[in-house]
């Protein structure tokens, strides 16, 4: 066991290390732009906001739509290693097939969105907001929608390689796109060296365009690499039907889980407001940091699940088994030592958040975190949980789960805390906690019963 668990946690981390440190590279990308928007004033933080909001919503159920690639090319990859030299070439192509296939559902879904993003900016104003920061954000976001495209693609291709366990790239690509997102952020927004003075728009322009050079940089390096080129096909156009519809199958469960889980957090934001500004700027803060500490949470689960498609695609069904095991091991870990910082230093936690901010805001966000210390374990196991399920390709029970815990415990356990019993922002947290604690359970009850289901039909382990 001790064997196994090492190798297991050598696996996991050859993936997740890379994977967590590329998720806080962007949320720094995200944060040069909002610290950019807030330089340019109020208005512009607000129209830039709002903007941000409509297409990152987008964004990441465009994002849902190819996620399951790494666990296709994670299985065809597997096969194609302990293929016979007759079926070798059968099985490279698979590989293939599946690229073709991701860059069109990409396509299609970067297109789609990219018009979606145009016609709700045309909406904008039917929604009560200030015209004046309505007419901001359209412009905004008709600067966003083309790099709708070339994000997309970015993240199939971003697939391809850490589905074949070469994922190395993209944490270079990430940190060098923050540096050149603050370059041309600056230099559109004032117009120097001869640009014109763009504003806030200058924004959405840098943002397209650094999706695009992140694309392209992401796309070479997989061409220079030995063992990603031959499998690399941007020909679209013979993209297989059959495993388009496979991975949209695959995908909009995914797509819609993102969406709900974003919504939910979305409506508790409202529902934090209703108790006054303290109130909003301390549940702001302590979500704000939920979000960076998600951020290992995510790389965890999507090493855990390709490496779950692989131990399949092999034949290994207990070796997938202890996949789980060692994430939810290596996730304990991590939030056991952020918890005991939250506990015993909550004020330089806080401090950049609400330095200057209300004592009122200080002492909610205070509560908030000891909530948070415990709610952190069960949002990382049930984002490994959805990951796991993932591997399986059971995209469908992963959003039925997340629809149980989220909506129908999440949140009345939430608005029972809030209102009736009085605990106002704290009961919110409370009610987080209560609907991640049953997704996590759910879901990870449901990975092992569909195992044990396979363990009766695997087949026989391929030879080391």
């Amino acid at each position: 066991m001790p064997t196994t668990l090492l190798r297991d946690s050598r696996a996991l981390a050859t993936l997740a290390v890379p994977l967590v440190l590329t998720q806080l590279a962007q949320v720094a990308l995200t944060t040069t732009d909002t610290v950019m928007m807030g330089l340019l004033g109020t208005r512009e933080l607000a129209a830039g906001g709002l903007a941000i909001v409509i297409f990152n919503q987008l964004r990441t159920m465009g994002v849902g739509l190819v996620t399951s690639v790494g666990n296709q090319i994670a299985a065809a990859a597997a096969r194609a290693e302990n293929a016979t030299e007759a079926s070798q070439g059968k099985a490279s192509e698979d590989v293939r097939g599946i690229v073709r296939a991701s860059l069109a559902v990409a396509t299609l879904a970067g297109v789609a969105g990219a018009v979606l993003m145009i016609l709700v900016g045309r909406c904008l104003g039917l929604l009560g907001q200030d015209a004046a920061v309505v007419d901001s954000a359209r412009t905004m976001l008709f600067a966003l929608a083309p790099g709708l495209l070339p994000c997309l693609w970015f993240q199939a291709i971003r697939q391809f390689t850490v589905g074949m366990r070469r994922p190395q790239a993209l944490l270079q690509i990430t940190v060098a796109s923050i540096a050149v997102n603050a370059g041309l952020n600056w230099v559109l927004i004032h117009g120097t060296w001869g640009l014109p003075k763009l504003g806030l728009t200058g924004i959405g322009v840098a943002t397209s365009t650094v999706y695009l050079l992140s694309f392209l940089a992401l796309y070479v390096s997989a061409r220079r690499d030995a063992e990603l080129a031959p499998l690399l096909s941007l020909n679209v156009a013979k993209a297989d039907p059959a495993t388009v519809g496979r991975l949209v199958g695959l995908g909009v469960p995914i797509a819609a889980t993102y969406g709900s889980e974003a919504g939910f957090f979305s409506l508790t934001t409202l529902m934090a407001g209703s108790f006054g500004p303290a109130a909003l700027a301390a549940h702001t803060a302590v979500n704000q940091l939920v979000y960076i500490v998600f951020q290992v949470a995510v790389g965890l689960s999507h090493a855990a699940s390709i490496n779950v498609s692989r131990e399949l695609a092999l034949g290994r069904v207990d070796d997938a088994r202890h996949i789980k095991n060692t994430a939810l091991a290596c996730a304990a870990a991590v939030m056991t030592v952020v918890g005991v910082v939250y506990v015993t230093l909550p004020g330089l936690v806080l401090a950049p958040f609400l330095d200057s901010g209300s004592d009122r805001a200080l002492d909610i966000a205070t509560h908030l975190l000891m909530v948070t210390a415990f709610l952190q374990f069960f949002d990382c196991a049930q984002n490994i949980g959805v990951g796991l399920l993932r591997g399986l390709d059971d995209t469908r029970s992963g959003f039925r789960i997340t629809l149980i815990g989220y909506w129908a415990v999440g949140l009345p356990a939430a608005c029972l805390g809030a209102f009736p019993l009085g605990l106002d922002t704290v009961g919110i947290w409370l009610g987080l906690l209560t609907g991640l604690a049953t997704t996590a359970v759910l879901l990870l009850r449901r990975y092992s019963t569909s195992l044990t289901a396979r363990t009766a039909v695997a087949p026989a382990p391929a030879p080391a």
